[in-house]
């Protein structure tokens, strides 16, 4: 009797830890011609409130999909009610790096993402339509891709993040289907050229952008990513940065989501105070 109170207890416990709803939805993408699936974690009080809400984007890293984060971030529902915004599972298919492809026209994550999704979400949910309460983030390429389209498109995001991204891609020519995307680095340099993070700094030195960055020490692409945060130093951009002990795993990207959503609960609660 007692193993069965227990266990009922239990149940009770791990359901009203994560009583945030997830919906799978299917967005058509009109420069795709296709549907992509996403998952988006709303607020348990999200039905019973009229207010609108503030919206996160995460994006997967390779070989991932859209319902990554609810499916291996066992927290995101407790987080999500905790903090009172919306969660939008990205899928940027295995491979994307969340870039328009100039090679192949059947990968256009970029305008997916910008044009298509975020005006998806806006419409079907009760959002804050403001780069104010919108915000992006990703793990290893989605950390890349994070900081790609937030600083190409910072009238649509005002926040962004990465963890363990994966900001400067060159140095590993032949890894994650990368040269399917640029074709190869000895015959399309400006491909990569242009496509990577770290040489995109130019277009946030007006500091706009909130950004967060982080990365274990044990990470493979612990390099790139101290390389970047000494050339934003060196050009007075402003950002957080983080290392710690860790590698390049779920137990670390965990961890990371816990510092990432704290900051962009602190910046909605900056920004949309008068809201």
């Amino acid at each position: 009797m007692k193993k069965i109170i227990y266990s009922i207890v239990l149940l009770l416990l791990i359901f009203t830890a994560r009583a945030a709803k997830v919906d799978t939805l299917q967005v058509f993408s009109a420069s795709m011609q296709k549907n992509i699936k996403t998952c988006v974690v709303v607020p348990d009080h999200y039905k019973k409130s009229k207010k609108a809400f503030p919206v996160v984007y995460l994006l997967h890293g390779y070989s991932g999909n859209y319902a990554s984060w609810a499916k291996d971030f066992k927290e995101l529902g407790k987080q999500v009610d905790e903090y009172g915004f919306i969660v939008v599972g990205v899928d940027g298919n295995y491979s994307s790096w969340y870039f328009d492809s100039p090679l192949d026209p059947s990968f256009k994550y970029e305008t997916y993402v910008v044009k298509e999704l975020v005006p998806f979400i806006d419409k079907q949910y009760r959002t804050i339509a403001d780069r104010k309460a919108r915000a992006i983030s990703g793990l290893s390429m989605g950390g890349h891709g994070a900081l790609y389209l937030s600083f190409k498109h910072q009238d649509v995001f005002g926040a962004a993040g990465s963890m363990s991204g994966g900001v400067d891609f060159r140095p590993f020519p032949e890894n994650w289907d990368i040269k399917k995307r640029l074709g190869t680095i000895t015959e399309h340099p400006e491909n990569w050229d242009k496509n990577t993070v770290t040489n995109m700094l130019d277009l946030v030195k007006d500091n706009k952008l909130k950004l967060i960055i982080d990365c274990g020490v044990d990470d493979f692409f612990m390099t790139v990513n101290r390389e970047l945060h000494a050339k934003m130093l060196a050009q007075k951009i402003n950002h957080d940065y983080i290392e710690r002990p860790g590698e390049h795993n779920l137990k670390y990207w965990e961890n990371s989501l816990k510092y990432q959503l704290l900051f962009f609960h602190d910046f909605f609660d900056e920004n949309l105070k008068t809201k």
